[in-house]
């Protein structure tokens, strides 16, 4: 089957026609288009020193199919039982005919992948599990529940070997976007690996004395995008207090902590430094000094940092430093000897 892009028609780029009846151009609607090219969605290369057709190899496409391969080899030295899990995370190659749609349509990601094998009839029960699991794990990721949804495949939609498949989808700006598929794939992967290889890749079940094609329920995630969704839905212009705040999960924030001395003299300082260096022991903190306390704030706002701990005159007096939180504007006391175990209640770590 050929496939053509926009950019194939004449009218809209001038190349050599050749009129095909029922086929036209989704931007004009002329049904003068190119001639037929071949297109190879995979990277091919070659391996070993030779370049001939028998040294043709290609980047993988999607991580999922080295499970598939090495299947075999996991429920032989591993001894698990049905129902049982392979994840794994990864790059993967595509040569796309079009990029340009920023991340959703590039030749390089990073790709995660869970191939759950469960008995065939039982499919249906574990693709909804998996469906419910894999959607509550965007929400525990910190992203807001309104800028999420699941989109049922419909059945003309669906590929050819799957029962059922669900996206779920985030509202980016620019409108809803994939971010992952969850499909129940029944037993077409192993099946096309075993009439490929001709090695019987089967789970042996004692109870029964069965040996089972095991059907899986396949999750299919970009790494890329799902960064690209925190981010987007933790941006936050914050108008009433004039600032910008990435409001991160405290769980995701690469620095869950900033020490601030009020001011750098009286001792502060030196007060903060050795606050700073208790702190880091247990958790990811920041030590800033430079600049009005405004300005730091708003500095680890920007960046995501949840909470703040500023030492000042008070701490002079009775040891006592101020938490800021970063959503709230928050600010309570608490004694400096107190701030990892609270900072650990608050974190939930």
């Amino acid at each position: 089957m050929a496939y053509y892009r926009d950019s194939d028609c004449p009218h809209c780029h001038g190349q050599k026609t050749v009129k095909f009846d029922k086929i036209a151009c989704p931007n004009c609607g002329s049904a003068e288009l190119s001639p037929a090219r071949q297109f190879n969605l995979m990277f091919k290369t070659h391996f070993g020193p030779s370049e001939d057709s028998a040294a043709e190899v290609y980047l993988r496409p999607e991580t999922a199919q080295g499970i598939f391969v090495n299947f075999d080899n996991v429920i032989s030295t591993t001894r698990v039982k049905l129902p049982f899990g392979i994840g794994q995370i990864g790059k993967a190659f595509r040569n796309e005919i079009t990029t340009g749609n920023f991340i959703f349509r590039s030749r390089e990601f990073e790709q995660m992948e869970l191939e759950f094998f469960v008995k065939k009839e039982d499919s249906e029960r574990w693709y909804e599990y998996w469906v419910d699991e894999r959607f509550n794990w965007y929400k525990k990721l910190g992203i807001r529940s309104k800028n999420l949804r699941l989109r049922p495949h419909e059945k003309d939609e669906l590929a050819h070997y799957a029962k059922a498949c669900t996206d779920v989808e985030y509202k980016f700006p620019f409108g809803w976007s994939e971010l992952e598929g969850i499909a129940d794939r029944q037993t077409f992967d192993l099946d096309q690996h075993i009439q490929a290889s001709g090695k019987k890749l089967a789970f042996f079940e004692t109870e029964t004395n069965t040996h089972i094609v095991p059907a899986v329920v396949e999750s299919s995630a970009g790494v890329d995008r799902t960064i690209l969704t925190v981010l987007c839905d933790a941006y936050w212009e914050d108008t009433e207090h004039d600032r910008v705040v990435l409001r991160l999960n405290p769980k995701l924030a690469p620095t869950k902590v900033a020490i601030l001395p009020l001011v750098n003299r009286d001792g502060m300082p030196e007060i903060a430094e050795a606050i700073f260096h208790d702190v880091k022991k247990h958790f990811a903190a920041f030590y800033d000094q430079a600049g009005s306390i405004g300005r730091r704030y708003r500095r680890q706002d920007e960046a995501g940092t949840p909470f703040g701990i500023t030492i000042d005159s008070q701490t002079l007096q009775d040891g006592s430093v101020t938490l800021r939180d970063r959503d709230t504007l928050e600010q309570i006391r608490l004694p400096k000897d107190n701030i990892v175990k609270v900072l650990r209640e608050k974190l939930a770590l």
